[in-house]
């Protein structure tokens, strides 16, 4: 079954783990070994999630002497924000709706 790129994106981003990954290397590019380093699981375990971030497009893996260092792709995350900002617009409205009817119950009571 064929899956769309954006649901790949959703499901990399769906785990804590491959997240946190994501986020390390915001600070710039990491070994498989320094990205281990904070987690409590098998360097195996690691490279799997390595590997599914990898197939989503958020990391590609470079070759520099005899290290591989992994390094964040972002451009995977402007579809995904862009996707999601199509629905930021309903849940703003959809507050304001809800603080006008606040507002008005407060000043019912008020009376």
């Amino acid at each position: 079954m064929a899956t769309d790129q954006l649901s790949v994106v959703f499901g990399a981003l769906a785990d804590p783990t491959r997240r946190a990954i994501l986020a390390r290397l915001a600070d710039g590019p990491a070994t498989v070994n320094a990205l281990a380093e904070p987690f409590d699981m098998t360097l195996p375990a690691i490279s799997k999630h390595l590997k599914v971030l990898e197939r989503a497009g958020l990391i590609s893996r470079g070759r520099e002497k005899q290290w591989r260092p992994c390094r964040l792709e972002a451009e995977p995350l402007r579809a995904a924000t862009e996707w999601m900002s199509r629905y930021r617009e309903f849940w703003e409205s959809s507050f304001d709706k809800l603080d006008v009817h606040l507002r008005g119950l407060m000043k019912g009571t008020e009376q």
